[in-house]
């Protein structure tokens, strides 16, 4: 069912998936120990029935569709696997190298959107 759908709206929701999966993460500090798929599940739910256009867009036959919600799981387990897996850029890693040897700290991360969280927070250690 989700493939029967028009490329713009399958787009509109990867796009909210990753945007709230990205934002989840940053809400718990990118801590996999508090990663809960529940909560996270909660937030995207949240979102697309308060926030999203494009919701409204789906006909609700195919909102009660358990196809539906076996394809939309099985995208959103393809989103998070692909954030998890982009690797930073070279000016994300050359950014927070230079404020972690500045503010002598040792933050990890391991993708692009872990990445862009620990430069957010270095940036406004080094701005206060």
């Amino acid at each position: 069912m989700f493939k029967s759908l028009s490329p713009n709206l399958k787009s509109s929701i990867t796009r909210s998936i990753t945007q709230t999966f990205e934002q989840y993460m940053a809400e718990i500090g990118w801590d996999p120990d508090r990663y809960d798929m529940n909560d996270f599940m909660k937030r995207w739910s949240e979102y697309i029935t308060k926030k999203a256009l494009w919701y409204e867009k789906i006909p609700d036959d195919v909102k009660l569709s358990a196809e539906f919600h076996e394809d939309v799981a099985t995208r959103i387990n393809e989103v998070i696997r692909k954030v998890l897996s982009e690797p930073p850029s070279e000016e994300q890693i050359a950014s927070i190298q230079q404020m972690q040897e500045k503010l002598e700290t040792q933050y990890f991360y391991e993708c692009k959107a872990e990445a862009a969280y620990v430069e957010s927070e270095l940036k406004k250690r080094v701005d206060a």
